[in-house]
């Protein structure tokens, strides 16, 4: 029986690649959208960790802050493979809209020219304010910068403009 009020999540699922800009035109909103997500590491054992983690994005990479004596960051320290889960309130199929993102994270130190420039995408200000602390300088905390390789983006609303729903973005050659 088909969707009424969906029809197009009923009918055969298209297989249509989006273009490039347009994929990361809607992965960049999404992250825009969100602010929260899950981030996987590998513990010592090599046991999948997952934590959530309020992030920031600059393009398609994200940062987040993590306190020096973790576990995510013992885990990214040793190992900085990560993946990140990020998706939107889920309200049917038609809305279903999220991501993985797959790549290296670095850890920034305070006091380092890269630690600077993510603390301008990263909205420290906020969580300052937050937990009652002065807004006048970035905290000095490890800051983390998430490079994705590889990206799986799935919209359900893709399909009704009659692309897949579940798209693959791969960072360029020279980025790897």
């Amino acid at each position: 029986m088909p969707s009424t009020a969906h029809p197009w999540l009923s009918q055969p699922p298209p297989t249509a690649r989006l273009p490039r800009e347009q994929l990361e035109d809607r992965i960049e909103q999404l992250l825009a959208s969100q602010n929260l997500c899950v981030l996987a590491t590998v513990d010592p054992r090599g046991n999948p960790v997952a934590s959530p983690v309020e992030y920031y994005h600059e393009g398609l990479t994200i940062y987040f802050v993590a306190d020096a004596s973790s576990p995510k960051l013992r885990n990214l320290r040793r190992h900085p493979r990560v993946s990140a889960a990020i998706v939107a309130p889920y309200v049917g199929w038609a809305s279903v809209r999220g991501c993985q993102l797959f790549g290296h994270a670095r850890v920034l130190e305070p006091g380092t020219p890269e630690h600077a420039a993510g603390m301008e995408v990263y909205r420290w200000q906020s969580s300052a304010a937050d937990l009652g602390r002065p807004v006048v300088e970035p905290p000095r905390v490890p800051l983390v910068h998430l490079v994705p390789d590889r990206i799986i983006y799935l919209e359900s609303w893709l399909r009704k403009h009659g692309y897949a729903s579940k798209q693959v973005w791969r960072a360029p050659e020279e980025q790897r």
